[in-house]
């Protein structure tokens, strides 16, 4: 059985270049959401085996990626997120990791690199 992956990003096309990416790889992609609020909503719906997180959007209601992580670690503590991030939110990645957060991948991000991060947090 392949797994389940939620991709959270408020960019259309960052969602559809992980898409291309884990498919290429096996993973079935089992939903997209475009913020905190619905990655909420779309991870206790879907019950993913994974989620990647965009760590900054738009905030809906107060939930950021980094509150998102933490509401969806209140619904399953062994929930694995990965953050996606942009150079520079070094803080944020550590606030995320500390809310439960598994793992992180930098933007612009390498195939291999995203690959990589999803074995270990998989593998963990």
């Amino acid at each position: 059985m392949a797994v389940r992956v939620l991709i959270v990003d408020d960019a259309l096309f960052m969602r559809r270049m992980l898409a291309d990416i884990l498919k290429k790889e096996g993973f079935e992609i089992c939903g997209e959401a475009e913020n905190g609020k619905e990655s909420v909503i779309k991870y206790q719906e879907l019950k993913p085996d994974l989620v990647t997180m965009d760590i900054v959007m738009p905030k809906m209601e107060e939930i950021d990626g980094v509150a998102a992580v933490r509401e969806i670690v209140k619904v399953d503590p062994r929930a694995r997120i990965i953050m996606v991030s942009a150079m520079g939110q070094h803080s944020l990645v550590v606030e995320a990791i500390q809310a439960g957060a598994k793992d992180f991948v930098t933007k612009p991000f390498q195939p291999s690199r995203v690959i990589e991060a999803v074995k270990r947090v998989l593998s963990s």
